[in-house]
């Protein structure tokens, strides 16, 4: 793994920020397109019985959500950047490195890696728990909450502050430890992009069931998107559900997922003939990105 000290990287941290910015925002896309083209544009009744909430966002809430995660683009990608502009230039800010020349040896490397996944997991839960535990937060926070039917274009559809702190590790943690700044991007890259992705699907995983013990699925996501609000935390945990857990910021009442619902003799296929698909085709017209709601510089 040797992007960090890649010769086709700028040389500037602008350079590096506007690049980062710009893969963050491909990344996105890349992620989302395809699982929003299968699962929302034309769904079938087989893939529509594993969506969590039955009803299909507004093509007006898909759009806010892509315009906010483009934006979040651009701010998650500066701690990034910064991280690599000192570890490049081999400033004394960062214990970072670039390359696998100077790599400790492979047990150290796997050791970093477990720990730097754990402490990142709690770091997430924990501040994504004080958004809903303080007023000051959650005013910065509740923007991402009306998202509450996500699809994957809601992966990193948040304001300023959040973006801040989500990235924050990836200056924080080089700054601490001795950590390869590729293997940490790396899976940081997969532990919030790809796995936020799942987590925004709006579908639950045929797989993975809500009432595993150990990890949020995304019935747990949507589950927080559309029941925690402010002063009442529930599953804010990104990727092990032991936080929460701990903390107590668990489901109460009756679960909702689609296997208890289908226990209970919800979707059939006379329910999903009375579900209106929206036409997000408007969502290829440009004119329609320019319209009212445009959210990308708010």
């Amino acid at each position: 793994m040797v992007l960090c000290e890649s010769d086709l990287l700028p040389n500037s941290l602008a350079g590096l920020w506007l690049l980062f910015a710009m893969s963050g925002a491909a990344l996105v896309l890349v992620l989302a397109v395809p699982l929003f083209i299968v699962y929302y544009v034309n769904p079938t009744y087989e893939q529509w019985k594993w969506k969590t909430n039955p009803r299909y966002p507004s093509p007006d809430m898909i759009k806010l959500e892509v315009t906010k995660s483009l934006k979040g683009a651009f701010l998650a990608t500066m701690a990034p950047a910064l991280s690599t502009y000192w570890a490049r230039t081999n400033s004394s800010y960062t214990k970072g490195y670039c390359g696998i020349d100077e790599e400790p040896d492979m047990l150290y490397t796997i050791k970093m890696f477990l720990f730097t996944w754990i402490i990142a997991d709690f770091y997430e839960f924990f501040y994504h728990w004080l958004g809903h535990t303080f007023d000051s937060l959650w005013e910065q926070h509740k923007s991402h909450h009306r998202f509450y039917n996500p699809t994957p274009f809601a992966t990193i559809a948040d304001d300023v502050v959040d973006q801040i702190f989500r990235s924050a590790p990836l200056l924080v943690i080089p700054i601490l430890f001795t950590v390869n700044i590729d293997i940490l991007f790396a899976q940081w890259g997969t532990l919030f992009y790809v796995y936020g992705t799942y987590l925004h699907w709006g579908y639950e995983s045929q797989f993975l069931s809500a009432h595993n013990k150990v990890l949020n699925t995304a019935y747990d996501h949507h589950l927080h998107h559309s029941r925690s609000i402010k002063n009442k935390a529930i599953r804010t945990g990104f990727f092990f559900k032991i936080w929460d857990n701990m903390f107590g910021s668990v489901q109460k009442d009756k679960c909702f997922c689609v296997r208890c619902q289908h226990a209970a003799g919800k979707r059939t296929m006379k329910d999903f003939a009375k579900i209106k698909i929206p036409d997000y085709s408007v969502l290829l017209q440009p004119g329609f990105w320019l319209t009212s709601n445009w959210d990308f510089v708010q």
